[in-house]
Parts: C-alpha cells; sequence; structure tokens
C-alpha cells in the first residue's frame, strides 16, 4: 500500500517539485531539546529569534514525535526510516569510557544498513554530517563514511559530548586537536569550599558547536552549485551546562538561582539557570548563521530546512525543565514514553513552496523522514520503512497519507512501550519487572497531560494496542534489549 501511495506521489510531484533544480536539504537536530523550549511552542523566559522566525516564515508541527526518547536510537531511527519495534539500535548501549585513552563510542550501525545519507547519494547529492553522532566509533561499521555521507566532522562519542570543550573533535577518520585544557566534567564540587576557580575549571578556549557551525558554513559554500543534504545533530542542550560568557551574560540577574555544584552529574555550573537558557539561545544563533548564510549564497528558495530534537527535556546535570516549563505540562521527561519525553519540535521551512506561518496538526514521527526525502528526491523508498511520506502536508496538498498508528519501543527505564492511535495514547512501563505490566490508556484530545487512565472503560482499544505491540515486535539482537517476549530471553546472570 506504502508503494503505491509512493509511486502516485511522485507523478504528482514530477512537475512542480522538479520544475526547478534539485532542492538541498540541511536537517538541524538538537539533543535534549524539550517541546516547550523555544518561543514559538511557548517558552517564555529563553529567546528563541531565529528559530522563531523559521516557524513563522515556514511550517510548525504539533504532534511530532521522534522515534524514542533517548540520543543513540533516536538517531538510528531518524536516519533508517525504523520504529522502535524494527530499528538495530534500541537504547544508548555503551562502549569504552570518558577519557580520550578509552574512547570507544556506542553500538555501531552494521554493515548494510540504509540510511538517509545513503539516500541522498543515490539521488547524485554531496552528503555530510556534522555534530554528535553516536552510531559507530572510529573503525567500526558504523562510522559516518560507511554509512553514506561523504564528509563528517564532530563527536563520533556520546560520553565525549557531554564537554564542550574537548580535547578534540573528529575530521572523517582523523583528530582534530583542539586548544582546551583537560576537563573531567563530571567531577563535583565540594559546595561548602568551592570557589570561582573551581567553577572556571569547566570553562575552555575553544567551543565545540562553533566549530561544527564553522565546517557546516564551509560545505555549504564548498556544494553551493551542486545538490546537497546536510545532517547538522548539535549537541545543545544537552548537558554539561556549558557556553560562552556572553550567553549566560544575557541572562544573569534574571532569574533567582543557586550555584549546581555537579552533584547530579555533569559539569558544575555557578548560573545554572542562565547557562543552560544560554545554551538555547546559543543554539538559535547557529541556526540563524544558517539561515543567513543560505540567503547570502542565493540558496534560499531551492533549500528545504528542517529542526527538531531527539528527544525531551533532561532531568539531571543541573537542569530544571519545572523552572522553565521545557515540556509545557506534559508528562514525562528524557527516557519517559510519556508525551514530554518525545513530543518534540518540528519546523520546516522552504521560502515559496512550503506555506508561511502555518501550524499542522498532522500526526508525524522522525522515521517519517525517510519517505519524505525519498519522495522528494524520487529515490525508491526501502521496503522495510516504517514511515510515511509528509511531502503532501508540507506542500500544501490535500493527498496526505495518515499513520493508521505509531508504535514506540523503548527497552531502558524498566522497559516500555507506547502506541498512537488518533487521540488515543496506550501507554507501558516497568515490563521488565512485571510481563504482565496493565496499559494505560490516555485521550490525548482531552487529557494531554495523561493524567486519567481510562484503559478500564476501553477494552477493544487495549486489545487493538496488544495486537499492533505484538505485530510490530521484532525481536532485537541484544537480550539486554529483549523485554516483551520472555521465549526469547535467557535467564539473567
Amino acid at each position: 500500500m506504502k508503494t503505491i501511495a509512493f509511486a502516485i506521489g511522485c507523478l504528482f510531484l514530477y512537475g512542480s517539485v522538479f520544475a526547478q533544480q534539485r532542492p538541498n536539504v540541511i536537517y538541524i537536530y538538537a539533543d535534549d531539546l524539550g517541546y516547550g523550549e523555544l518561543g514559538c511552542y511557548g517558552q517564555k523566559k529563553i529567546k528563541t529569534p531565529n528559530l522563531d522566525r523559521m516557524a513563522a516564515e515556514g511550517m510548525r508541527f504539533t504532534q511530532h514525535y521522534s522515534g524514542t526518547p533517548v540520543c543513540a536510537p533516536a538517531r538510528c531511527m531518524l536516519l533508517t526510516g525504523k520504529n522502535g519495534g524494527h530499528s538495530y539500535i534500541r537504547g544508548n548501549y555503551e562502549m569504552g569510557g570518558f577519557p580520550d585513552s578509552l574512547e570507544g563510542g556506542q553500538m555501531p550501525l552494521p554493515e548494510g544498513t540504509f540510511t538517509l545519507g545513503h539516500l541522498f547519494k543515490k539521488a547524485g547529492y554531496a552528503t555530510a554530517a556534522i555534530g554528535k553522532w553516536g552510531l559507530g566509533h572510529i573503525n567500526t561499521t558504523g562510522h559516518p563514511l560507511s554509512q553514506g555521507f561523504d564528509y563528517f566532522y564532530g563527536y563520533l562519542d556520546q560520553k565525549q559530548a557531554h564537554n564542550y570543550y574537548p580535547s578534540h573533535l573528529w575530521e572523517n577518520r582523523t583528530r582534530d586537536g583542539l586548544n582546551n585544557p583537560d576537563i573531567y566534567v563530571h567531577r563535583a564540587l565540594n559546595p561548602e569550599k568551592a570557589t570561582d576557580r573551581d567553577f572556571d575549571y569547566f570553562k575552555g578556549n575553544v567551543y565545540s558547536v562553533d566549530k561544527m557551525t564553522e565546517k557546516a558554513l564551509a560545505f555549504i559554500n564548498t556544494h553551493k552549485n551542486q545538490p546537497f543534504f546536510l545532517y547538522l545533530p548539535y549537541t545543545i542542550p544537552h548537558v554539561s551546562l556549558q557556553v560562552p560568557e556572553k550567553y549566560i551574560n544575557m541572562y544573569k540577574g534574571q532569574f533567582d538561582e543557586k550555584p549546581y555544584y555537579g552533584g547530579k552529574g555533569y559539569a558544575a555550573s555557578k548560573y545554572p539557570l542562565s547557562t543552560y537558557a544560554g545554551m538555547i539561545t546559543c543554539l538559535d544563533d547557529q541556526v540563524g548563521l544558517i539561515l543567513h548564510e543560505i540567503k547570502k549564497l542565493g540558496l534560499d528558495d531551492n533549500t528545504l530546512i528542517f529542526f527538531s530534537s531527539d528527544n525531551g527535556a533532561t532531568f539531571n546535570g543541573g537542569v530544571d525543565a519545572a523552572f522553565f516549563n521545557s515540556v509545557q505540562g506534559l508528562r514525562g521527561l528524557k527516557m519517559d514514553v510519556y508525551e514530554g519525553g518525545f513530543r518534540e519540535p518540528f519546523i520546516a521551512r522552504w521560502p515559496g513552496r512550503i506555506p508561511a506561518g502555518k501550524t499542522s496538526t498532522l500526526l508525524s514521527v522522525q522515521y517519517d523522514m525517510m519517505p519524505t526525502f525519498a519522495e522528494l528526491v524520487r529515490q525508491p523508498l526501502p521496503a522495510s520503512t516504517d514511515g510515511i511520506s509528509l511531502l503532501p502536508e508540507l506542500l500544501g496538498q490535500k493527498n496526505q497519507q495518515q499513520h493508521p498508528f505509531l508504535y514506540f519501543e523503548y527497552p531502558e527505564k524498566g522497559g516500555q512501550i507506547a502506541v498512537r492511535i488518533g487521540n488515543w495514547k496506550g501507554v507501558r512501563t516497568g515490563i521488565l519487572k512485571n510481563r504482565n505490566s496493565p496499559w494505560q490508556l490516555y485521550d490525548l484530545q482531552t487529557d494531554l497531560q495523561e493524567t486519567r487512565d481510562v484503559a478500564s472503560q476501553h477494552p477493544d482499544i487495549i486489545q487493538r494496542m496488544r495486537e499492533i505491540a505484538t505485530m510490530q515486535h521484532q525481536h532485537p539482537h541484544l537480550r539486554e534489549w529483549e523485554f516483551i517476549d520472555p521465549k526469547t530471553e535467557q535467564k539473567r546472570p
């Protein structure tokens, strides 16, 4: 069915989208940005003028999800177009350690994976991934140069990305040494003895985000005369709380804040609220620089730019999600399959093609990007894709396909699954401890905060969700990730 819809869509769009030059595509990915942390999504305390402008000039989605509520698997699902029941990577499977000498990255994507990088390369695009990768380190099958990207710059290892002033970043397969001191960001301070000098320990000379933007702008300029795909997964605002002083100064004095001494992990910060707000404004400035460069080069009308985040706001490292109303009152944070854990901002801008100032309530998810981009660049859709193309919605057309359901599976934090059917949201948590963990059911039309469980009143809907979960779950290749079907799980030592 998907293949037929895809073919019809391609024929419909042939005379419109491809009457002009093939569009450039930039996908900007924030890290741990909550649904409500942008002005255009209701934020009141943090300034995000560039992203607010991007939304005003494009389309803002209000029911868009990450594939899962944590870093590495969200990236895998985005890049491969698969849901949590089918994805090769389903959790943050760490390898190596924190010191440079033990840098090992996360579980790598296997050889033969088909990513968005491969899709665009097949369509004749130059491809780059700049930022945080987290899907395979140097000399593994998951390295970005082995997964469809012509160029990579940034962090290969998510653990290294906890420090915004690292000793090095990676350029393709080569270490790019940076002029920064040796910083161990998980060193806690003594609240009774900490001085300004102790807080200054977490400051460096070269801010990694600045390097990412520098390389992104260089890639755009190098390929301005040919179609390009730029995947730009920034690390902001994931902790540690570190940002250049000018951004902290934008907010100092506005909040009643006390120092964070590192008791809940990550770098200590004398002004944690101002630093966190400053990090999001810094992210917004990077988006502004990208938008400015595209316009300066005359590429504005032929460049489709997206913005989203991998999961909801975090709960540790000195971040106060409640203070900033980071998830707009939604239930849950990062690592939860409740709405606050993975309902994400999603903005799309393409002047002259995407209607300006429009808000979309279309139910959508990040694994929709594979079929969306396949339709955009007229490439065959992989048979195993779980998403739908969002291109008709983006272009203001009436033939937009709808999701019959969304399925989410997350093996960490006790084992969780969620199913969305229309306005109905089903959730199961704590499955590892209780294989008969009950279904919860929420009507998001009347209970967006997921406070009123009505499962007992709708056994027919719960039965349908059970069927979907059974149908969508494929056994993972790691027994640690098998929390649904006990027949395949060996006894743990």
